[in-house]
């Protein structure tokens, strides 16, 4: 520790003199998005920021430095000459900063302690929280933070230590491990599905979906494809509402196998051979548990990844058998 410390002083001194004070880790990571990516949108998917706010980022360090840093073009952002002469402390500070965060594993040698988990909305409710309790048996000094939200939390700035995502992150110092592959599938409540038999229309079925605003979503795709506005039961941007409303008989949704395992009162969809000729192809998905590599090894952050590694993958493995 006191040689990462020790390596960001003299890296500090280095600097140009009117440049020591006013450059930040913060600032150096909004200086090297913007370098590496090119242009602000770039910038931003890499920051999870929206490019306005990198724009403003931007202006406020070259302000603060009394340099400008970048000049936009129509082709993206070119670095000026002080940009160019600031990339290499950037990215020195980026080196110590992960050594820093690196440096956790030489302090913890037990499982304990607390990590957070990002988690969306559906996934948490239905697949992470019935595990916990086995976790728990498992790792009694270990406590877990459950963070639920539709958008994604940066990792790289300490906001989670694990987080599962629907999609594999393409950008950051982010090792990632796909838990499961599953497909979308016609589910509906015990009673409804055996009232209905071997379905003939799917299109005249009550079925529940996301709302407008989550219309980009494969599974509302597939629906709004084969479903007349007129069968639709029921529009909800809440996974766990569309859940709640399954299980009560309101109608027939897509759900993947790994989501629905433990609720018994969920069962496939039957249609005749006929109609399911005509149905278009399933929307499949996958689950991807995602850290900084500078915490991957992290005893209590390790524990956790291989623990969901183990149980969420072994329960593929036993549905597909």
């Amino acid at each position: 520790m006191l040689c990462v410390n020790a390596r960001i002083a003299v890296l500090l001194r280095c600097m140009p003199a009117k440049m020591q004070n006013a450059f930040r880790w913060d600032d150096a990571r909004v200086l090297l998005a913007l370098y590496r990516g090119k242009t602000l949108s770039a910038a931003a998917k890499e920051l999870g920021f929206n490019p306005s706010t990198v724009g403003r980022r931007v202006d406020a360090i070259e302000k603060s430095l009394g340099a400008r840093l970048f000049d936009r073009t129509p082709d993206g952002a070119v670095p000026t000459l002080a940009g160019e002469e600031l990339v290499p402390y950037a990215e020195a500070m980026e080196r110590a900063a992960m050594e820093l965060a690196g440096s956790a594993v030489d302090f913890e040698r037990e499982v304990e302690g607390v990590v957070r988990v990002s988690v969306p909305p559906g996934i948490a409710e239905l697949l992470l929280a019935p595990l916990l309790p086995a976790l728990q048996t498992r790792y009694p000094r270990l406590r877990i933070d459950l963070d639920v939200r539709a958008g994604y939390v940066d990792l790289a700035r300490r906001e989670a230590d694990l987080a599962l995502r629907t999609m594999r992150p393409q950008h950051g110092d982010l090792v990632t491990t796909r838990l499961a592959r599953a497909l979308s599938l016609p589910f509906a409540q015990r009673a409804l599905a055996e009232r209905l038999g071997n379905v003939r229309d799917p299109a005249a079925l009550p079925w529940i979906t996301y709302g407008h605003e989550l219309g980009d979503i494969d599974d509302a795709r597939w629906v709004a494809s084969l479903v007349p506005e007129g069968s639709v039961a029921l529009r909800t941007n809440s996974f766990s509402a569309q859940v709640a409303a399954l299980e009560a008989g309101l109608g027939v949704a897509l759900m993947t196998e790994p989501l629905v395992a433990m609720r018994d009162s969920l069962v496939r969809l039957r249609f005749t051979r006929a109609a399911a000729a005509r149905l278009p192809p399933y929307p499949e998905g996958s689950l991807w548990i995602v850290a900084h590599r500078a915490l991957r090894s992290v005893p209590r952050v390790a524990a956790v990844w291989s623990f969901l590694v183990e149980c969420i993958a072994s329960r593929e493995t036993a549905s597909k058998a």
